[in-house]
């Protein structure tokens, strides 16, 4: 069986669309419609419903869908381990960063491209939830998260720094109460991430346990969003404060320290504990238990 052929069918299950999924292959659409019927023939088995259209897959197709992904991974795996015989590692790593890791994404991409120069990085913004599982279908070779608030699965975690809590307004917009206690920041007008996010979960939980609870007038799923929001100068925010160190000489904003909510909320790089472990994700682990990073990143 080739594994070609469990691409083009992996590739069709993400994009529910042979034009696109042909697409992301780099083949033209006969060419992948092929190949699926190929591996249906192989199998003896349909994987696909479709009427003109994709529609979705069998429950065979269900069935083999964990077995291809791990097939697929494998085969790029090996291909790399035996690259690195031959010479300096290469390819792209996939990483996917919580919004508030990602003024670490950079010392971490640095020092992994320090290390491995023919390394190219592609980072994408996700939910600790969506790491987990783009981690466990072999979509993501290494992810940047929580580790203790519902910590992630099957997975080999390196802690990089401890998250304490910033509130975060606009000189001459909202007053920052003085003390700034719990039930000050209850009553604030604020912008938060939403509940799908890891970073409100957590902050939700330390209020709950206090008997409080914030009711924000707007959601998103950015701090760029949160922040410019923040500048109009009608609310303020809460961030992790590592986003401080990109505040800093802004004449706009305004940080205060929150109430000490304990122990900060440990952060760091986790990777699948599947064995063998390939080539990419051995490497970020090892660049991470190496990595120190600047002022600015709270101690553990």
């Amino acid at each position: 069986m080739q594994t070609r052929l469990l691409e083009y069918f992996l590739a069709l299950e993400r994009e529910r669309h042979f034009a696109r999924a042909a697409a992301s292959c780099n083949v033209s659409q006969p060419t992948l419609s092929v190949g699926i019927a190929t591996l249906e023939t192989q199998l003896g088995k349909r994987l696909i419903q479709r009427d003109r259209k994709f529609i979705g897959l069998t429950g065979v197709g269900e069935a083999i869908l964990p077995w291809a992904r791990q097939l697929v991974a494998a085969a790029d795996a090996l291909g790399r381990a035996a690259d690195t015989v031959r010479g300096p590692l290469k390819g792209e790593v996939r990483l996917g960063a919580i919004p508030a890791s990602m003024p670490a994404v950079g010392c971490l991409i640095a020092a992994l491209q320090s290390r491995h120069a023919g390394l190219n990085v592609s980072v994408r913004a996700m939910t600790s939830r969506q790491i987990e599982r783009e981690l466990a279908a072999f979509e993501l070779d290494a992810g940047l998260t929580y580790l203790d608030f519902e910590p992630p699965a099957h997975a080999l975690s390196v802690p990089l720094y401890a998250e304490r809590a910033m509130l975060v307004t606009a000189v001459g917009g909202v007053p920052i109460p003085d003390p700034l206690d719990w039930e000050a920041l209850a009553e604030l007008p604020l912008c938060l991430l939403h509940q799908g996010m890891q970073n409100r979960r957590i902050l939700d939980a330390r209020l709950a346990e206090r008997g409080l609870a914030l009711r924000p007038r707007v959601t998103a799923d950015s701090y760029v969003a949160l922040l410019a929001l923040v500048q109009q100068g009608g609310l303020c925010s809460i961030i992790p404060d590592n986003h401080a160190t990109l505040l800093a000489g802004l004449a706009w904003a305004k940080m205060a320290q929150l109430p000490e909510m304990g122990e900060g909320s440990r952060v760091g790089v986790i990777v699948s504990d599947s064995a063998p472990m390939g080539p990419l994700a051995q490497a970020v682990l090892s660049v991470a238990r190496d990595l120190r990073l600047p002022r600015g990143f709270g101690s553990m």
